[in-house]
């Protein structure tokens, strides 16, 4: 049916109950007397071509269903979404749906005043801006809240915790930024979570793992950081899809994602995960989608891969996996896409099941296959029986055998031809300088025990840090352990290092050597060694960090006098990088995790994966440089002016500073869950001085001077009752 809604309608029909033209193609505006319609409780408009603005609906307080999706009803004009203030007498609603139109602008607070026997709230796929209101938990009987695909922004607001009855929630594709609201924990019967593609920070919270129905869970394209805690992904979940993707989670994949029975859609691809890949997948016998690729697994797909015969999909490109193809992903029957590029995978590729279809197997990128369909264009294999190959190793273990004995005879000759040199250089072998400059790949897989994740202490732009012990003991080092596989790692980083090497201010960490190598599988390897700090970044002295067991780690005290030396620490560093070096160098990545300390707390720069030469003393960089840089570094310390395309300068790292000086003395974070209304620390910092500034100084310090004060009374009124004591005594 088509046509407009007859313009007296509202006083045509004023006793109907039920008013439905779903799946029409009407067009035109909603007449405004429908209102009159008082007894209307469904009023049901969904899927059509009407437009213009929704009228006043106040005498529709018996209403119970609202829908009107799927037409193009909003105009974009200030009172857009005024009618939802409307309908707040509307006691009984229970549905409201007004997602696929054009609705544009804030959401009205008054929503939260709608009926508490509200159960479903469709507001998706409309361009809706700025913040959810933080009383959104009034709607207690909430079950199903969708909000995807708008302009929202700020937190998500931890009273979402109060909707106990929310089973499904939906923020995907919006610009919701800060921390996941630990208030999840109370949504106990919540069965999909989604907040996939918005710029979410920090840890998956611990918490969540009390959201024991999830079905799916959905965190991808955001930014959060950590390890996957198998506390979260653990055994009480009921998953069935799982996709942490495109993010910056870190350390080895927990063994407990192995035994999620019903999981049947797997994604962790897109992160900085490493280790060996689900070395035992046990009871995911549904998985039908795995995507592990452009992580950093090593090792081969274990055997028991062969219990997984359900599977569809199976990425694990870009990667540093190995071995051979193994035979049993031919008899996969359900398998039509299988991606095993860029690997080192060698031997000979199966012809059979998936391997039969070119346009379902993707191989490229493994140096050492062989055999395959004609249309891989791979060489034959040379060997094509145990026998041989056996014949082969032996004569291959033989030929070794020779050149390490002739190698050692060669190696015994310069020692006694150069044996007078060697004493006078012997004593100073644990010299650190002369240890370094020997530096094997061997020496830093035996000085971090293999990469061990154990010694992992940090993550920077461009790879992983370890703690090292070189020379048995003797001396301590941090090495960084670069990621090739990112874009610009190897020259960029390398490159300005070796200049940052020849350096020297007592407030810099000090670059040690650089090393540049292959490891023993053949791949590129390059390492930065430096000094190790012993007692971390500011930002963990800041800021307490929460350990699995649950229990906060002990806040440590940093006294106020610490706290100035530090920043005048980090003060003289930017002064000798900005005036005082050949060409000024921007830091352009300054914050408290970038401040190392030292045994006597004092403040070290490090981290100078994204620094910027200026190529000349006018402090400021061309214009092609500029333009090449983009926004990088951490979103927040940087000035707002580099996000329009400003040239990066040494004001910038003057700004970072600035932010960098509230954290350390206000112990909060830049964005922190005390702010609201779109406020972050310098806002709220900049609200509040001069004359608030007890409210914002970190506690800790007044109780300092208040112990501090205590204490000077202590000692005045004992020296006061000594004296006291002398008079008697005379």
């Amino acid at each position: 049916m088509h046509g407009s809604l007859p313009s007296n309608i509202g006083f045509t029909l004023p006793n109907i109950a039920r008013f439905s033209i779903a799946n029409n193609q009407f067009i035109g505006s909603i007449p405004n007397p429908i209102s009159n319609a008082s007894n209307l409780y469904d009023l049901v408009l969904n899927n059509n071509k009407l437009s213009g603005k929704v009228p006043s609906l106040e005498k529709l307080y018996k209403i119970t269903f609202f829908g009107i999706t799927l037409n193009n009803l909003g105009n974009g004009g200030a009172s857009d979404l005024s009618f939802l203030c409307s309908l707040t007498n509307a006691t009984y609603m229970t549905t409201f749906a007004i997602n696929a139109n054009n609705f544009e602008r804030e959401l009205p607070k008054c929503i939260v005043n709608f009926s508490t026997t509200l159960d479903t709230l469709y507001l998706d796929n409309n361009k809706i801006s700025r913040k959810i209101p933080t009383k959104i938990g009034n709607l207690i009987n909430l079950g199903d809240l969708q909000m995807w695909q708008n302009k929202l922004s700020g937190d998500i607001p931890s009273e979402i915790g109060k909707l106990n009855k929310l089973q499904d929630l939906n923020l995907i594709e919006n610009g919701f930024f800060g921390n996941i609201p630990s208030s999840l924990e109370n949504l106990t019967v919540l069965i999909n979570l989604h907040l996939y593609k918005n710029d979410l920070q920090g840890k998956i919270p611990l918490t969540l793992r009390k959201c024991q129905n999830l079905f799916l869970l959905n965190l991808a394209n955001n930014n959060l950081i950590g390890f996957i805690s198998p506390q979260v992904i653990g055994p009480s979940f009921s998953l069935v899809v799982l996709d942490l993707s495109s993010n910056q989670f870190i350390g080895v994949l927990p063994m407990e994602i192995g035994i999620l029975k019903n999981l049947e859609y797997l994604n962790i691809s897109e992160n900085m995960l490493f280790g060996k890949i689900l070395a035992s997948p046990g009871n995911c016998v549904k998985l039908e989608f795995l995507d592990i690729r452009r992580n950093f697994f090593q090792g081969i797909i274990p055997p028991s891969f062969g219990s997984l015969r359900g599977l569809e999909k199976l990425d694990p490109s870009n990667n540093n996996l190995s071995g051979q193809i193994l035979e049993f992903l031919e008899q996969f029957v359900f398998l039509k896409f299988l991606n095993l590029s860029y690997n080192h995978f060698d031997g000979e590729v199966p012809m059979e099941g998936v391997f039969k279809n070119m346009s379902a197997t993707f191989i490229n990128g493994n140096g050492k296959l062989c055999g395959g369909i004609p249309e891989f264009q791979l060489p034959k294999c040379k060997y094509k029986n145990s026998k041989k190959i056996k014949l082969t190793l032996t004569l291959k273990l033989i030929i070794s055998i020779h050149s390490v004995l002739f190698g050692l005879t060669l190696v015994i000759s310069l020692l006694l031809l150069f044996s007078l040199r060697l004493k006078r250089k012997a004593n100073n072998s644990n010299d650190l300088g002369n240890l370094l400059l020997n530096l094997s790949y061997q020496s830093l897989l035996n000085a971090t025990d293999g990469f061990l994740s154990t010694n992992l202490i940090g993550v920077g732009s461009f790879g992983f840090v370890y703690k090292g012990i070189l020379n048995k003991g003797d001396n301590i080092v941090a090495v960084k352990v670069l990621n090739l596989l990112r874009h610009g790692a190897s020259k960029s980083y390398l490159t300005k290092c070796e200049a940052l090497r020849n350096i020297r201010h007592h407030n810099l960490v000090k670059v040690h050597t650089i090393y540049s190598s292959v490891d023993y599988q053949g791949n590129d390897f390059k390492a930065l060694v430096y000094e190790f700090m012993e007692n971390g970044n500011l930002d963990e002295w800041l800021q307490p960090t929460q350990i699995t067991n649950e229990v906060l780690e002990e806040q440590r005290n940093l006294s106020l006098l610490l706290r100035i030396n530090i920043v005048i620490n980090v003060a003289n560093a930017l002064d000798y990088l900005h005036h005082h070096c050949q060409s000024p160098i921007i830091h352009y990545d300054l914050k408290p995790s970038n401040v190392l300390l030292d045994d006597d707390m004092n403040g070290h720069v490090g981290d100078f994966g994204l620094a910027r030469f200026l190529l000349d003393a006018t402090q400021y960089c061309s214009s092609n440089q500029s333009s090449s840089i983009r926004v990088r570094g951490t979103i927040g310390y940087n000035p707002p002016e580099y996000g329009i395309g400003n040239e990066v300068s040494t004001y910038g790292d003057v700004y970072s500073y600035g932010i960098l000086l509230l954290e350390t003395f206000t112990r909060k974070r830049l964005i922190d869950n005390i702010f609201r209304d779109g406020l972050n620390l310098h806002d709220s910092v900049n609200a509040t001085l001069p004359k608030g500034i007890i409210d914002i100084i970190d506690p800790t310090l007044l109780w300092e001077r208040k112990e501090e004060d205590m204490r000077m009374n202590d000692i005045t009124c004992n020296e006061g009752q000594n004296e006291v004591q002398k008079d008697k005594n005379v």
